[in-house]
C-alpha cells in the first residue's frame, strides 16, 4: 500500500477519471461517482475493498495513472477521515459482538440457543426498519442531529446489555443498538461535504475503515472480553459511541441543509417497481441468505473452536483473523477473472458453491485443519459476494432508482442477520447444529438454482422510470 501511494502522488491527474470509468466490482455509485442512497452494503463485515485494491494496484502498474485530477480540499480530507473514524468506531461496536456472544451469553440466566440468536440478530431488524426512515428524517432535519441521536440510542443500548442481569437485557441492549441506524445518513453527510469527482474516493476511504474495524474487532474482542466478560465489550462500544458524539459535533463540518443529490435517497413512488423487478428481487433474496448464513456461522463456529481445535474463548481471535486475510488472496483471483476474462456468472456461481462446501466442511470437522479450511473458503465466498450482489444491484435497476433499490437491498441483508439469529437460534434449540447447517446450505441451494439462468447474473440497459 505506501507504494501504491508514493506511485499516485508521482504520477499525474489520470487514476480518478480511471478509477471512475473502470466498471470495478464495487457498489459505489455511478460513473461519477455518486453514491445511491449511501447503501452500498456498509453495514457489511466484508473486506471487499482490501481485494479490489490489489487489482487497482495491478492496474497501475499497467495503465500508470494517478489518484485523482484535483485533490482533496483541507476541508474533504477533515470531513473524510473524521467520517471515517466514526464509521470504524461504531462498526468496531458492532463486529466485537459477533463472535463472543454463543461463548460468553450462555453464561446469563435464561441463555439458549434461541435467545442466544435473538441476541445475535435483533439488531438487524430494528436497522431494518429505521434505516429508510432515518435518511428521510435528515433530509428535512439536517444530517447531523440524526447522526447524534442515532449514536446516543446506541450508547444506550449498549449500557441496557451491559448492565443486563439476563439474556433478555442483551437482547433489548442489542435492538436498541440497532436502533442507531445511521449508516445511510452518514453516507449522506461525505456527499453533502465533498464533491462529486471526490466521492468515489470518499466512499472508498470510509469503506476501507469498516474492512479494518472488522479484522481489529475480531482481536480485540476476545481480549477485552478475557478482562472482563461480554459486559466490559458492551461498555467498550458504548465509550466508542461517546467519541463519536464528539467527532461529529466537534470535527465534522456542518454541511447547508437541503442538498440534493443525483440518485441519493429512496423515493416512495419507486418502492412497487422494483419489488417489481424479478432481477432485483433475485438479488434481495441473496443477499437476504448471504448474512442469515452469517450469523449461522457466529452460532456454530465459536462452539467448534472450543470442541474441535480445543482453542480457549480468548484465542479465537487467532483462527478468525488468518482466516480473513487469507481469503483475500482466495477473492483477488476471483475478482480479477469477473472483470478482465468476463467470467462474473461463472465466478458468483463458485462463490456460492464455496460458501455451500465451507458450511460442510465447518459442520462435519472432526479435525481442526478441516475446520480453519472451511472457515478460509467460507470467507472467500462470502466477501466476493458481500461485494458482487450491490454492485450488480446498481448496474440492474432502472434510471433514476438507485437509492430506492439499495434502499431496499440493504433492507433485506439486515432482514438476513436477524432471521439468521432467531430462526438460527431455534433451528440450534430443536435440531442441533447440523439443522442450522442444513438449512443455510439449502438457502445457498436457492440462490445457485435462482442465478443459474444464463442471464441472471447480468447487466441490462437501464431505462427512465414510470
Amino acid at each position: 500500500m505506501p507504494s501504491l501511494l508514493r506511485h499516485a502522488k508521482r504520477n499525474g491527474p489520470h487514476l480518478g477519471r480511471e478509477w471512475q470509468r473502470r466498471p470495478m466490482l464495487l457498489p459505489r455509485g455511478d460513473a461519477h461517482g455518486t453514491v445511491p442512497d449511501g447503501q452500498w452494503a456498509v453495514e457489511n463485515c466484508s473486506v471487499f475493498l482490501i481485494a479490489e485494491t490489489a487489482i487497482i494496484a495491478a492496474e497501475i502498474r499497467d495503465q500508470n495513472p494517478v489518484i485523482t485530477e484535483h485533490p482533496m480540499t483541507p476541508l474533504e480530507r477533515r470531513t473524510v477521515s473524521s467520517l471515517a473514524l466514526l464509521y470504524s468506531f461504531r462498526m468496531l461496536g458492532l463486529f466485537m459482538v459477533l463472535p463472543l456472544l454463543a461463548l460468553y451469553a450462555t453464561d446469563l440466566p435464561g441463555a439458549d440457543p434461541l435467545t442466544i440468536g435473538l441476541a445475535l440478530g435483533v439488531y438487524g431488524l430494528s436497522q431494518a426498519v429505521l434505516q429508510i426512515p432515518l435518511g428521510w428524517l435528515s433530509d428535512r432535519i439536517g444530517r447531523k442531529p440524526v447522526i447524534v441521536g442515532g449514536l446516543l440510542v446506541f450508547v444506550l443500548g449498549s449500557v441496557v446489555a451491559a448492565m443486563a442481569d439476563s439474556i433478555y437485557g442483551v437482547v433489548a441492549g442489542r435492538a436498541l443498538q440497532g436502533m442507531g441506524a445511521i449508516a445511510s445518513t452518514i453516507m449522506a453527510l461525505v456527499a453533502d461535504l465533498t464533491r462529486e469527482e471526490q466521492r468515489t474516493k470518499a466512499m472508498a476511504m470510509v469503506g476501507m475503515s469498516i474492512g479494518l474495524s472488522f479484522a481489529v474487532a475480531l482481536v480485540l474482542g476476545p481480549l477485552v472480553a478475557a478482562a472482563g466478560g461480554l459486559a466490559a465489550v458492551f461498555w467498550f462500544t458504548a465509550v466508542l459511541a461517546v467519541a463519536g458524539v464528539s467527532i461529529v459535533t466537534l470535527v465534522v463540518p456542518t454541511p447547508e441543509q437541503g442538498q440534493v443529490h443525483s440518485d441519493v435517497g429512496a423515493r416512495q413512488g419507486l418502492f412497487a417497481r422494483s419489488l417489481r423487478d424479478a432481477g432485483l428481487m433475485r438479488l434481495n433474496m441473496a443477499v437476504f441468505s448471504l448474512h442469515f448464513i452469517l450469523m449461522a456461522l457466529f452460532l456454530v463456529v465459536p462452539g467448534l473452536l472450543l470442541d474441535v481445535a480445543g482453542l480457549g474463548r480468548d484465542s479465537h481471535w487467532m483462527v478468525y483473523l488468518p482466516a480473513l486475510l487469507l481469503s483475500i488472496a482466495g477473492m483477488v483471483p476471483m475478482m480479477i477473472l469477473a472483470e478482465r476474462k468476463g467470467r462474473l456468472r461463472e465466478m458468483f456461481l463458485l462463490a456460492i458453491i464455496l460458501l455451500m462446501v465451507a458450511m460442510g466442511m465447518i459442520a462435519s470437522a472432526q479435525l481442526a485443519p478441516v475446520l480453519y479450511v472451511g472457515m478460509c473458503l467460507f470467507f472467500v465466498g462470502f466477501n466476493y459476494l458481500e461485494a458482487t450482489l450491490p454492485s450488480l444491484v446498481s448496474k440492474m435497476v432502472f434510471a433514476g432508482g438507485k437509492g430506492t433499490a439499495l434502499g431496499i437491498y440493504s433492507t433485506c441483508q439486515f432482514l438476513g442477520a436477524f432471521a439468521g439469529g432467531a430462526l438460527g437460534g431455534w433451528l440450534v434449540k430443536v435440531g442441533g447444529e447440523m439443522a442450522i447447517v442444513t438449512f443455510s446450505i439449502g438457502l445457498a441451494v436457492i440462490c445457485l438454482l435462482l442465478f443459474l439462468p444464463g442471464n441472471a447474473v447480468a447487466t441490462r440497459p437501464a431505462v427512465a422510470p414510470d
